[in-house]
């Protein structure tokens, strides 16, 4: 088998934390490890022509150095109002926001309090800075909560993801997320964690916030040795919120582990396991992969389709089948490319195929989760995002479409939360294609992904939930932080071209 990136492609690539990049959105396909980011688009390079443009201008005007006015909210502004300018208006953004502080800032506090539940939380591997958030973290102990400072809760063995406390929870609206991870071995294994780890880090994360603020993942590796047994005792020591597992297999290091989730003697002895345990809910990577497995894997790739989930799904309706990255498969060509051929067919490979499950087998158990495929596509082709959205929606229920970011890959989520808010899609698209509307940034459809969906799915009261976490440690925390007014970082930490 190969490498996610064989050593002869490897130098074509380079962590995206390492460049000079200071926008509020980011400007080149960002991967997170799991498949082959494109080259940057002519469009992303005028977006960036068009920011920086709009940055000298106005950061002058608010007498406010250019880096602090990309940090703002002014900042995010100016950047949509950039999308709009190169891709139409595709984003719902007033130019008031982007030159009035007071305008920007009055809307971020005001959707500051929106529900929002991410599916899919990473960390970012150990290389990156510690020490800003270890002070910060000691701070916190001090102040507000001394329990923090017991069993080396600060030690930086322990404090792996304190860029990832900083980047999700302080730095976006998020309230609750659910760290994950994969089932990897081999030289990039230092960027993920193992069951245990998730497990102490939902139970460390949430005693320092007093509240639930983390759900974990357990992740599955059917066909390995013992792997049934290593269920058993998940479920037993772990708890775990849901399952997370791979029909690929390992993504990052391929191995001959690959499988159907209606493999009836592989699979259907888990799904009993499931049931019984009363964690009824598994996550499932579909869709993005790297190049070479579509190019030079042609016995592997099929794994990463959807074909498998329908008969799973009916066979086995106690159970809630999440489908990761909307099973987007990756760009091979140009952006514009898969557009052509969306305006064309009305067809998205492998997501449309996802979207017709409910109608084609008659089932309510499976639900598309967004995290890289929005995440990727708003920032090289934001009209494909929308048909994206739409084609979702459409054919699974809004009350099915999940909201995730892949964070901490690509930077904070905020970003991606404002990308969503301001998202709608295009007229001529919804009266074409029988698509809704997207509705207002606080409306019935967003807040039911960004989400109502997710704390339905994970037995969350969302009111009370929010209530909890508005006086929380973590909320206080976040007061003291923009109160000493640090700001984004503006990183990102996944992949890109050089």
């Amino acid at each position: 088998m190969t490498d996610l990136f064989p050593p002869e492609k490897r130098k074509k690539f380079t962590l995206s934390n390492t460049l000079d990049d200071q926008s509020p959105i980011p400007s080149r396909s960002i991967s997170n490890g799991e498949f082959t980011p494109l080259p940057q688009t002519d469009q992303q390079r005028a977006f960036e022509a068009k920011l920086s443009e709009i940055a000298d201008t106005n950061s002058k005007k608010l007498n406010i150095s250019r880096r602090n006015f990309l940090r703002s909210s002014s900042g995010m502004a100016a950047a949509f109002l950039s999308m709009n300018a190169v891709y139409g208006s595709l984003f719902s953004v007033k130019e008031a926001e982007a030159i009035e502080r007071s305008v920007a800032e009055e809307r971020a506090k005001r959707l500051s309090s929106q529900f929002i539940f991410d599916d899919q939380v990473h960390f970012v591997h150990e290389d990156f800075n510690t020490e800003f958030m270890l002070d910060y973290g000691r701070y916190a102990a001090e102040h507000w909560n001394p329990a923090m400072l017991n069993e080396r809760g600060l030690d930086l063995d322990r404090y792996r993801f304190d860029n990832f406390i900083k980047e999700v929870y302080l730095d976006s609206d998020t309230k609750v997320a659910l760290v994950s991870s994969a089932p990897t071995t081999g030289q990039l294994e230092g960027l993920l964690i193992s069951n245990e780890q998730m497990a102490e880090t939902r139970k460390l994360v949430n005693r320092l916030s007093g509240t639930q603020r983390m759900l974990c993942h357990s992740v599955i590796i059917p066909g390995q040795d013992g792997w049934l047994d290593e269920v058993d005792r998940n479920i037993e020591e772990l708890q775990p919120n849901s399952w997370k597992g791979y029909t690929v297999g390992n993504p990052y290091h391929p191995q001959n582990l690959p499988y159907r989730l209606d493999d009836e003697k592989l699979m259907y002895p888990f799904y009993e396991k499931m049931v019984k345990s009363g964690i009824n809910t598994i996550c499932i990577h579909k869709g993005l992969l790297p190049r070479n497995y579509l190019e030079e894997l042609s016995d592997l790739w099929p794994y990463a389709t959807v074909d498998d989930v329908g008969k799973a799904a009916k066979d086995w309706p106690q159970i809630n089948f999440v489908i990761y990255h909307a099973a987007l498969r990756p760009y091979l060509e140009k952006p514009d490319i898969e557009m052509a051929e969306f305006e064309k067919t009305g067809y998205i490979r492998w997501v449309t195929d996802l979207a017709d499950i409910p109608r084609k087998y008659g089932v309510s158990n499976v639900y598309g989760e967004i995290g890289s495929a929005f995440a990727n596509s708003a920032i090289t082709n934001p009209r494909f995002c929308a048909a994206l959205m739409g084609t979702l929606i459409k054919g699974m229920g809004v009350d099915h479409v999940l909201w995730g970011t892949d964070s901490v890959w690509y930077g904070s989520p905020q970003w991606q939360i404002e990308a969503l808010r301001r998202l709608e899609i295009p007229q001529d698209m919804q009266e074409r294609f029988g698509f809704a509307p997207l509705g207002p940034e606080d409306g019935y459809v967003k807040n039911a992904i960004f989400g109502l969906n997710g704390a339905r799915l994970y037995n969350l009261n969302p009111q009370e939930t929010a209530e909890n976490l508005s006086g929380d440690v973590i909320a206080q925390m976040k007061t003291e932080y923009h109160r000493l007014g640090v700001g984004r970082s503006l990183k990102t930490y996944g992949y890109v071209t050089n």
